[in-house]
């Protein structure tokens, strides 16, 4: 719902072509619905608590009128959280593993729902950077049970793209399989991302290839969830590569 974003800001930013966007990504095979109200593309602009409200409201509760569809909101403001999980949303998908705003993980825990603990630092700076990033994770996931959310309704997402360098989301996506030993479903977010422009050198509009062999890797690194644009190419990808691994 944003104007702004990197790939496909101002496309179903009015409510009608939202709900059809919604309707075609069910068909196409889309699990989880993620909205999101503030674009959080490099060099993004912060808007207020109440313009993200004022976007992403009355959209959650218009899914949740015509579509059965669990609804995952993308913030990392408590205020917003709240307002979204009141309008109907079940997920918060929080950019800063409850690292930015002291309130979020309570609001979280108070509405019983579950949430995205995503990796990130304001600069990439690292001596360590897998076991950093494991690290980081882990206080995410403390503050997430001292506020009394349940183990259960915890995801992980190592955040490629944020505060990381281009080695260091490769070396991200690469060492997927060593969050799952922190015991929580791993999420994995590349879709269309820079770390895919550069490595192929190419604009946002043509990363779908490079997007499928993320989304390929992660089921072989034993992933839970992929965030991805193109949902059709990538439940066609996710199912062949299951496929495969069920002959083991």
């Amino acid at each position: 719902m944003t104007p702004d974003s990197f790939s496909d800001g101002g496309k179903w930013t009015e409510r009608d072509a939202a709900l059809r966007h919604v309707e075609d990504m069910l068909g196409e095979g889309m699990d989880l619905l993620d909205i999101g109200g503030e674009s959080t593309r490099p060099g993004y602009v912060q808007i207020s608590v109440e313009e993200e409200i004022a976007r992403v409201v009355p959209v959650i509760e218009a899914v949740r009128e015509h579509f059965d569809v669990p609804v995952s909101l993308d913030t990392y403001k408590s205020g917003v959280a709240k307002a979204g999980l009141s309008a109907g949303a079940d997920l918060i998908n929080d950019i800063w593993g409850l690292k930015y705003d002291p309130k979020m993980a309570e609001v979280i825990a108070s509405a019983g729902a579950a949430c995205v603990l995503m990796h990130n630092r304001k600069e990439a700076e690292y001596r360590d950077f897998a076991a950093e990033l494991i690290g980081d994770l882990r206080e995410s996931v403390q503050l997430a049970l001292e506020a009394g959310i349940a183990p259960e309704k915890i995801i992980l997402d190592p955040g490629v793209g944020f505060g990381k360098t281009y080695e260091q989301n490769l070396e991200a996506i690469e060492k997927l399989d060593l969050l799952r030993y922190l015991g929580y479903p791993v999420l994995l977010g590349c879709s269309r991302k820079s770390v895919i422009g550069l490595t192929l050198d190419l604009p946002v509009e043509e990363r779908l290839e490079g997007t499928l062999v993320t989304t390929v890797f992660a089921v072989l690194r034993g992933a839970a969830f992929v965030r991805v644009h193109d949902v059709k190419e990538n439940v066609r990808a996710i199912r062949m590569a299951e496929a495969i691994l069920e002959r083991r």
